[in-house]
């Protein structure tokens, strides 16, 4: 008889507990990358009262008699099914779709998580709401990532810039009119920029010199240009035979290098001499001024793209994603963390979108995985096995009082 009531107060805090993960879960419905768990239940160790025999030759076989204890919470396991995802609209938001988690370090520690909210600190440290740092690759100055490398801080201070190039190359095309007079003039002009990154424009004039003829000549802010050569020559059907390569120089900006770059005539944006109005014109320069940083883009590979004010784009980091051939067997921490354990596996690090690693998504958050309607059932099945357990209690003391109260 006192079995059965031991029995029953072992339902009755299985169920217990039950309860208490099933008002986690639902306290959580909201928790950005929480993860809903479950609770599976065992029979415990079984009394026996008979053991088995086998058969003989002149009696059956008996099956053992058994009486169980009570029952105990054989497992409490998360449930790692993918959230659905919340569009934010903030950049350092970010969802990993598929396996993964995001890296993240505190006071020498290091933990995984699926909360993917981050913001950049004041010295630029992309970081959680709690300040731990978010591990990943820092791109070098040529804005080259080595995912092979070992894990660090994402840092990326506010106030980068990208150096100034020196204007080494232009390129004209278009066709020069042919039915232009000797004498007549096409013009054309763009920005070069010194070794300090400060523009400059640049006119080119060409002038009908003769048949199939033209001079060239040059000037920046002014000063003109020393060019060689310093004539072009075309054939009958408008196609250049001279030198496609122009060489320039002779101006010197206050402070910086004499500037020198070339003309490019025949490569990539031919020039040529038809008839009709003449269209020549510079199409293209490399060199760039001074950039700072205005703004940045996460890829699906957690690639963090910045980009500048001179209009060029440049790698600045890479978040890191780790993967665990067990999942279940991570230890919970705080703060929706995660820690590995001696049955949850190496962390396998690695890019976003690579090995078993799902993609980011930037701008949105994994949404908790819990169901409610789940969750409301099994806790009408804790609810109804707390009352029955209670119940065998109760019977159980009833025969204990009816047993007590024999002797009157």
């Amino acid at each position: 008889m006192m079995r059965s009531m031991f029995a029953g107060v072992s339902g009755l805090r299985t169920h217990q507990t039950m309860m208490d993960v099933v008002g986690n879960n639902i306290a959580n419905v909201n928790t950005a990358g929480f993860k809903a768990s479950q609770v599976t239940f065992a029979e415990s160790l079984s009394q026996v009262l008979r053991g088995p025999s086998g058969a003989s030759a002149d009696r059956a076989g008996i099956n053992p008699s058994q009486i169980g204890l009570g029952v105990k919470v054989a497992q409490i396991e998360g449930i790692f099914t993918q959230g659905a995802s919340q569009v934010t609209g903030r950049n350092t938001d970010l969802a990993v779709q598929g396996e993964g988690f995001f890296i993240v370090a505190a006071a020498g520690e290091q933990n995984y998580t699926r909360l993917g909210s981050f913001t950049f600190d004041e010295a630029g440290t992309l970081a959680t709401a709690t300040g731990a740092a978010v591990q990943g690759w820092v791109a070098d100055s040529a804005g080259v990532i080595d995912t092979s490398g070992s894990l660090q801080d994402i840092q990326i201070p506010l106030g980068q810039v990208v150096d100034p190039q020196e204007t080494t190359e232009v390129q004209i095309g278009g066709s020069l009119s042919s039915e232009s007079l000797v004498g007549e003039t096409a013009t054309t002009s763009i920005d070069v920029f010194d070794s300090l990154g400060n523009g400059h424009e640049a006119i080119f004039t060409f002038t009908k010199s003769g048949t199939n003829t033209w001079g060239v000549s040059a000037t920046v802010e002014g000063s003109p240009l020393t060019i060689s050569p310093a004539t072009l020559a075309f054939d009958t059907v408008g196609q250049l035979t001279s030198a496609p390569t122009l060489a320039i120089s002779g101006f010197t900006p206050p402070g910086a290098n004499a500037m020198s770059f070339d003309i490019e005539l025949g490569s990539t944006l031919p020039i040529v001499q038809f008839g009709g109005e003449s269209t020549m014109e510079a199409k293209a320069k490399d060199g760039q001024a001074i950039g700072y940083l205005v703004g940045y883009t996460i890829g699906d590979d957690g690639t963090i793209a910045g980009q500048f004010s001179n209009g060029t784009n440049k790698l600045l980091g890479q978040v890191a994603t780790a993967s665990f051939s067990n999942p279940g067997g991570l230890t919970r921490g705080s703060d929706s963390t995660y820690l590995a354990s001696v049955n949850s596996g190496e962390p396998l690090v690695g890019a976003a979108g690579t090995g078993t690693r799902g993609l980011m998504s930037s701008g949105t958050l994994e949404m908790s995985n819990v169901d409610l309607a789940r969750e409301f059932t099994n806790l009408i099945i804790a609810q109804r096995g707390f009352q029955a357990n209670s119940r065998v209690i109760t019977t159980a003391d009833e025969l204990l009082s009816d047993l007590v109260n024999l002797k009157r």
